[in-house]
């Protein structure tokens, strides 16, 4: 059976990045080694445990600096499950997450949709019991 390993996310720095997933959205560093001078192997995830991670690749061009928070076009381009949305919602809000919206009641559940540190759109959700 295969999965979704990891997705690659643009970053203008580790350091900064790594703090802000990690502090902000609660993530946990799973990797970081160096590579190079200049190019680490950085990996965070929501749950080191399951689900897919996110690969932190420090822009190394002008097109890939370009690139930083618009990978998706504009649109939401992740979409973070929760179990308890309100203690969630708090801990991100605390931590001046950038929410784009009220919460809302939705058939699926509740949701907001929120811009990461670069921009990139981000739908938070907690899905209704089955």
């Amino acid at each position: 059976m295969s999965h979704l390993g990891m997705i690659t996310v643009v970053v203008d720095d580790y350091d900064s990045a790594i703090d802000y997933y990690t502090t902000a959205l609660g993530f946990t560093l799973i990797e970081d080694t160096k590579m190079s001078d200049v190019k680490r192997w950085v990996v965070i995830a929501p749950d080191a445990n399951q689900g897919a991670a996110l690969l932190l690749a420090q822009a190394a061009s002008p097109e890939q600096s370009a690139a930083i928070g618009n990978q998706s076009g504009g649109r939401v381009m992740f979409f973070l499950y929760t179990d308890n949305f309100d203690r969630d919602y708090a801990h991100m809000a605390k931590h001046n997450v950038a929410f784009t919206e009220e919460p809302r009641l939705e058939e699926f559940g509740k949701v907001v949709v929120f811009a990461d540190k670069y921009g990139n759109k981000w739908d938070f959700i907690e899905r209704k019991a089955q």
